[in-house]
């Protein structure tokens, strides 16, 4: 049950979304070039990954997403690809976020504390802070052997260590757009962009109640600690479309499959 929001957090949360936008398109300037729909239409969910340490977990960050006037609706465990995803609804007409938390436990010991240690070279921080989204990398870069023995054991960890906890990337549903997905792929592919229905890339794997593509953002040449560069892709865009356009739900209530998933009480 949602209660009115005060103006104090709706304020805060048009800040929070704002800052959230702003650090995406400046990491991926081709999606801020794309004008394949109107500027101003919010997407239908943001995917947020972070991972379960100190005061990166969801357990202190829900919190202050909540004080932002979200609500918590579901929580999944998703054994297969170390995860536990929260779902967080809005107001009407604002954009859900989808939290995906990878367990550092699913990973190997000697690539898990490769990358704790990386993580304990950030600054101490407050916690319970909804800006550790959109203040960037918190702890120092990875050199590349890092990286790569990091994409060996789970690609998801290899872009947290790059990335830190931020925004993936950003959900639009067809049927607000106006545009079929056939339509929308055809002009991505005009505007050079590829798609697909990679299931890595896009974090986790997509409920068959939707039609679902995932479109990389070009690679960027990326400078690593001790000074390699390499280029890589850091994130994308994702356009989803309802099979039943008359569906009641969401798009973010539909985004994880049912055989998948493993509710949490």
């Amino acid at each position: 049950m949602f209660f009115p929001s005060t103006p104090d957090q709706v304020a805060q949360r048009d800040a929070f979304l704002q800052e959230l936008w702003l650090d995406y398109v400046h990491t991926h300037p081709d999606i801020a070039a794309l004008r394949l729909w109107p500027t101003d239409t919010p997407p239908a969910y943001f995917t947020l990954l972070t991972l379960n340490h100190g005061s990166y977990g969801t357990s202190y960050l829900t919190p202050a997403l909540t004080r932002l006037g979200y609500i918590a609706v579901a929580h999944y465990a998703m054994a297969d690809k170390g995860l536990l995803i929260s779902l967080l609804a809005p107001e009407n007409g604002e954009s859900w976020l989808v939290l995906a938390e990878l367990q550092t436990g699913t990973l190997c010991k000697a690539p898990r504390d490769a990358l704790i240690d990386l993580m304990q070279q950030a600054p101490m921080t407050e916690g319970e802070t909804h800006s550790v989204f959109h203040n960037g990398r918190p702890w120092p870069m990875p050199t590349w052997q890092l990286y790569q023995s990091l994409c060996a054991a789970h690609p998801l960890a290899a872009w947290l260590s790059v990335m830190g906890p931020r925004l993936h990337h950003a959900g639009f549903d067809c049927q607000q757009l106006g545009l079929s997905l056939s339509t929308l792929d055809q002009q991505f592919r005009e505007a050079g962009v590829m798609g697909g229905e990679s299931l890595q890339h896009g974090v986790f794997p997509v409920s068959n109640l939707l039609d679902h593509r995932f479109y990389l953002t070009t690679a960027q040449k990326t400078v690593f600690a001790e000074g390699d560069e390499h280029r890589i892709c850091l994130g994308g865009l994702a356009i989803v479309q309802k099979h039943v356009s008359d569906a009641h739900e969401q798009v973010a209530e539909l985004l994880l499959p049912h055989h998948t998933r493993c509710e949490m009480a």
